[in-house]
């Protein structure tokens, strides 16, 4: 598959080399285009380099990693986008105190209005940089879940075809819309590594749990809550 990284910081360099290394052919993108070859051959494989632009239209699936800046600022033809699926990985900056306010319209949401023919997807914005150190081995053992959320069903597919590639959970979360819910996620996984020892990082997994063989505290009552 080929993959474009927009913004090769810490979430593109790091998700662009453990997909380069999977077999994906991978474009590291930047605005600096010397860091974007850089990253690439760092990299190796069959990873490349250059700019933001070559990046997105080099690809099939792009992740989208420049925080708060939709393509019609950045890229000089945003239409490249069209029909592609875009990973949106990004959280708010954290406001003083982690005083945020509510979240009425997702940053994924943001960026799909920007490019409407594009098919966005919301992943990977629940877990630290650092935890993408331990991928896919021994990560796999931990069952640590990447919530996927998207209105194009076979785009979600893909998506969570590319996080069981490097040792995550797919959970699929559905529509866009509930991406709000995954970006809240997000600042409080950031909130609960802030209170964290140094080199410690917080996950979410979602496990399944039998059914109980027994009802000895009665049961699921009747009532009006929802």
């Amino acid at each position: 598959m080929k993959i474009g990284i927009v913004g090769t910081g810490n979430m593109g360099r790091s998700l662009g080399i453990l997909w380069a290394e999977q077999g994906h052919e991978v474009f590291f993108g930047s605005r600096d285009v010397e860091k974007g070859k850089a990253t690439a051959e760092f990299a190796r494989r069959k990873a490349q380099g250059g700019t933001n632009e070559q990046a997105a239209a080099f690809a099939d699936v792009i992740l989208w990693t420049a925080r708060s800046i939709m393509p019609k600022q950045l890229l000089s033809h945003p239409e490249v986008l069209d029909s592609k699926i875009i990973i949106d990985c990004n959280n708010q900056d954290i406001p003083e105190g982690f005083a945020y306010p509510p979240i009425v319209e997702s940053l994924a949401e943001k960026l799909a209005q920007d490019v409407p023919q594009a098919r966005v997807v919301k992943a990977f914005n629940t877990m630290a940089q650092e935890v993408f150190e331990l991928a896919p081995e021994p990560l796999k053992n931990y069952g640590v879940s990447v919530f996927v959320a998207g209105d194009n069903e076979q785009a979600r597919k893909t998506v969570m075809g590319l996080a069981q590639e490097i040792g995550f959970l797919a959970v699929d979360c559905g529509v866009l819309r509930n991406a709000r819910l995954l970006e809240g996620l997000g600042d409080f996984i950031r909130l609960i590594i802030s209170g964290q020892k140094q080199g410690a990082y917080a996950t979410i997994s979602i496990n399944v749990l039998p059914t109980a063989s027994g009802q000895r505290l009665g049961g699921r009552q009747t009532s009006s809550l929802n």
